[in-house]
């Protein structure tokens, strides 16, 4: 009879799971880490992060609601950026592709805002930020204000182009605001009158509108020697 209950016991204890802190010689840890080495677990075989979370291939940025912009893959391989719909959308690139163009929904406006943020290059020669008619380059589109900060003379000019004449180009400012390598923040804000310019939070100058229908001015291109960090 004592053997029958030895037997009996025997069987109940390789049934029960071990207790913690204890093994077959490796102990609860190194149990653990043997099972997941294995890929499975006291529960089941072990789940894999769902594709997209944790690795680049799946990388997707939600933009704010409030961003003026969204961004969408092309064929190219570039970003098509379109300001003024608050929606998400996915991006897989690691930042703002230049050159750059983008669509203004909606056009210009008065209390409109544009802003540009970015890393000037270390050597730089010079970069363009232009706000359009459209994007046609044959016939060119009206350019209704064109930025272009030249690192050579030290000058951050201005000037636009009308069916295809240009107009006259303008160059005063207080100081030139643009370092190689170092960030920056420009905003062009719209008026009913004119563009006021802003780098950094100080306002340079004021461009006097030569494009009268300020909802036609409906794209955005950058250019030149930069990086883009940021549109809004």
């Amino acid at each position: 009879m004592a053997g029958t209950v030895a037997e009996r016991d025997a069987l109940v204890s390789a049934a029960l799971p071990p207790p913690r802190g204890s093994g077959t010689g490796t102990g609860t840890k190194d149990g653990a880490g043997a099972a997941a080495a294995a890929g499975v677990s006291r529960t089941g075989p072990l789940r894999q992060a769902p594709a997209g979370r944790g690795c680049r291939e799946g990388l997707r940025l939600h933009l704010p609601q409030r961003s003026p912009f969204y961004l969408q893959k092309i064929e190219d391989g570039h970003l098509n950026n379109s300001l003024g719909s608050p929606v998400q959308a996915d991006v897989y690139f690691p930042r703002l592709i230049v050159p750059f163009c983008g669509h203004i929904k909606g056009g210009m406006r008065p209390g409109k805002k544009i802003l540009v943020m970015g890393i000037v290059d270390l050597n730089p020669e010079s970069f363009g930020i232009s706000l359009t008619c459209g994007e046609s380059e044959d016939p060119p589109a009206d350019v209704a204000i064109e930025l272009k900060a030249v690192f050579t003379d030290r000058q951050f000019v201005r000037n636009s182009c009308v069916a295809g004449e240009w107009g006259e180009e303008q160059s005063s400012i207080p100081y030139f605001p643009f370092i190689p390598d170092q960030p920056f923040r420009v905003e062009i804000l719209c008026e009913h009158p004119r563009f006021r310019i802003f780098v950094d939070g100080h306002q340079l100058f004021d461009f006097y509108h030569r494009i009268e229908t300020l909802s036609a001015i409906d794209t955005i291109k950058i250019n030149g020697d930069l990086q883009l960090t940021k549109l809004g």
